[in-house]
């Protein structure tokens, strides 16, 4: 337990892994101010006894008043638009929100003397690398989305030399789980499944489906993600964090169909332009924070299916501002 009541900003904490993180904070005594837009999370996902400010980390009078006020102890910056393949297409609203966004609170954690900032970014920085992927190889991101968040990364490491803000940067893959947004067809593939099976649609599957990667349950991450900055000795540390079992999407749909309980056919479309192996090792984080028992990933989608069949179906979410047709995939443009 904290030696006093800290106070905590999460960004994005209306938003799926923003919202566990945040309830692991509150259960833990921290004191959670969440600072969401809801273009991506929801009211209802924000935690009882967390503070909740509707706003974007791109409204510059509003962070600055936001800290003057409150005088956090610690950022974890987890807003985002994470979706890989579309943000070819929105590169404009890509560099803003995740880079644009991010520098802005950066400049306020400066200002405010924040003891850490710890920031959600991406496997994407990696590219087509070395597998598994270790946190010692060159960046070489390979879409706008991975680019970004690369680009936070340089700036958090030339701010901690420059100002002496510690930061902590987290790599995760292929998060799901409860509260993710399994209405949004661009990204989150295990919650696009189940909101495609519980409509009686078919499964659409990109290309031939041998695409591999390491899916990962949001209750094995957000615990190190909220322990993380009361932990000096990872302060200015990148870490990969997720699962290290990788699976083809053909296999993930057979997953996912026996833990709804219903099978429907598979659709194919067009291959996308993306990374085709994509997983880590995580050798690093356990030397850090110990080897801990993990939800394993037959039991992590068996329990985000029964939230969806609870929750309901979700109506697709059409983005709305897409800059760039040129081959976009056919399942988008509708």
């Amino acid at each position: 337990m904290p030696i006093k009541t800290e106070k905590v900003l999460v960004t994005g904490g209306a938003g799926f892994i923003g919202s566990h993180v945040s309830r692991y904070l509150l259960n833990t005594g921290f004191s959670v101010v969440i600072l969401d837009d809801l273009s991506g999370g929801f009211v209802e996902n924000v935690p009882k006894g967390a503070t909740f400010v509707k706003g974007s980390i791109l409204d510059v009078q509003l962070l600055e008043e936001l800290f003057q006020e409150n005088q956090f102890d610690y950022v974890v910056h987890l807003a985002a638009y994470a979706a890989e393949g579309l943000s070819h297409f929105i590169k404009r609203f890509n560099y803003n929100n995740n880079l644009i966004g991010s520098v802005n609170l950066i400049n306020e954690s400066i200002k405010h003397d924040i003891k850490c900032f710890a920031f959600s970014s991406s496997i994407a920085v990696y590219g087509t690398n070395r597998l598994p992927m270790t946190e010692d190889l060159t960046p070489q991101p390979e879409d706008p989305y991975g680019i970004a968040k690369y680009a936070v990364e340089l700036e958090l490491k030339v701010s901690q030399e420059m100002f002496g803000l510690n930061y902590i940067i987290f790599r995760p893959h292929n998060v799901y789980g409860e509260f993710q947004h399994i209405g949004d067809k661009y990204r989150n593939v295990i919650g696009i499944f189940m909101n495609q099976i519980m409509k009686n649609e078919p499964i659409t599957i990109f290309g031939d489906g041998l695409q591999t990667r390491a899916f990962s349950y949001v209750g094995n991450i957000a615990p190190f993600i909220a322990e993380s900055v009361q932990k000096k000795d990872v302060y200015n540390e990148i870490f990969n964090i997720g699962s290290e079992d990788f699976i083809s999407l053909n296999e993930l749909a057979t997953m996912v169909m026996n833990a709804m309980g219903k099978k429907v056919e598979i659709k194919r479309a067009e291959p996308r332009n993306e990374v085709k192996h994509a997983y880590c090792s995580h050798e690093k984080i356990k030397s850090f924070f110990g080897d801990r028992q993990e939800i394993s990933m037959e039991c992590g989608i068996k329990k985000m299916a029964e939230w969806a069949k609870n929750f309901g179906t979700r109506e697709n979410s059409t983005f709305e501002a897409i800059e760039l047709h040129k081959n976009m995939p056919s399942g988008w443009q509708d």
